[in-house]
């Protein structure tokens, strides 16, 4: 299934994507798309029911994030080798790991802010993946058993943030709405291999990067069974596994986002997303 949530912010309603792409209501049948639904009750609720039978939603209602309870955020950076190139980085024997911070998340066509103070924002196309099933020390093996889904994510950053304050990742990639994810969540059983999925970002209408998840240098299963060895993966708990090349700081010159440009970035698996990107005034560091 194609999982959504629409509605004004904070007011999210569940719903689902159907064969046509028509939107519908879950109402009534979950409460929400959250760890119940990854769960044994959600898949019991929602065993048998089709789509077509389900009220079509009228209109064109902001979509939000398609999920909810997000305990963790944890993005993985450098894991395509002509990314790491094209950002003069060595090429990871080992995933990077870092935090995109849960107040960071917004919809996938919410506004990007800019903060004050930014100067160098980057864009960053990516493949997220969705932990269904409590995940600590899991073999490879059986990795991909605890993903409930899969869906897209900008991995929007800060690139002054980043890297001129000496290595500050954490506090580049985690600015409020520097994580768009949507606009579904695509059920594990509708992705037949998470290693072969394409990727694609425009900036004003521009093709910046085109990828396919192939060319990850850590795969989906290695990453989910590699971080519960660190950490207890829990239901709802999100992974971006990285974004292949063409983000604006690898450019010669660097491209950097500015008040106005319009970021789109899609997959044919996992929709489109579009972000406008805003100033917000106020006093930089």
């Amino acid at each position: 299934m194609k999982f959504v949530r629409y509605g004004r912010n904070g007011q999210e309603q569940p719903g689902l994507i159907d064969a046509q792409g028509r939107l519908r209501s879950l109402h009534g049948i979950v409460s929400d798309i959250d760890a119940q639904v990854f769960g044994p009750s959600g898949r019991q609720a929602l065993r048998g029911v089709n789509a077509e039978d389900l009220p079509i939603v009228k209109g064109k209602p902001r979509l939000g994030v398609p999920f909810v309870g997000v305990s963790k955020f944890i993005a993985i950076g450098l894991n395509y080798r002509d990314h790491a190139e094209e950002s003069h980085m060595a090429i990871p024997t080992s995933p990077i790991v870092f935090n995109k911070w849960t107040t960071c998340i917004s919809g996938p066509n919410d506004a990007v802010l800019r903060p004050p103070g930014a100067h160098k924002l980057d864009w960053e196309v990516e493949l997220g993946v969705v932990i269904g099933r409590e995940a600590r020390f899991v073999r490879e093996a059986d990795a991909l058993k605890h993903v409930a889904g899969y869906c897209l994510v900008n991995d929007v950053s800060e690139r002054a943030y980043q890297l001129e304050q000496g290595s500050q990742w954490n506090l580049g990639k985690g600015c409020d709405t520097f994580g768009p994810v949507g606009p579904w969540l695509v059920s594990r059983d509708e992705i037949a291999d998470p290693q072969d999925i394409d990727l694609w970002l425009d900036v004003n209408d521009e093709r910046m990067q085109t990828g396919n998840t192939r060319d990850m240098i850590f795969g989906v299963a290695y990453l989910v069974a590699y971080l519960s060895r660190y950490m207890t993966l829990l239901p709802g708990d999100l992974i971006a596994t990285g974004t292949p090349p063409g983000v604006g700081m690898g450019r010669r010159p660097p491209r950097y986002l500015q008040p106005g440009d319009v970021v789109t970035l899609g997959s044919p698996q996992l929709g489109i997303q579009r972000q406008e990107i805003r100033a917000v005034s106020g006093t930089g560091v």
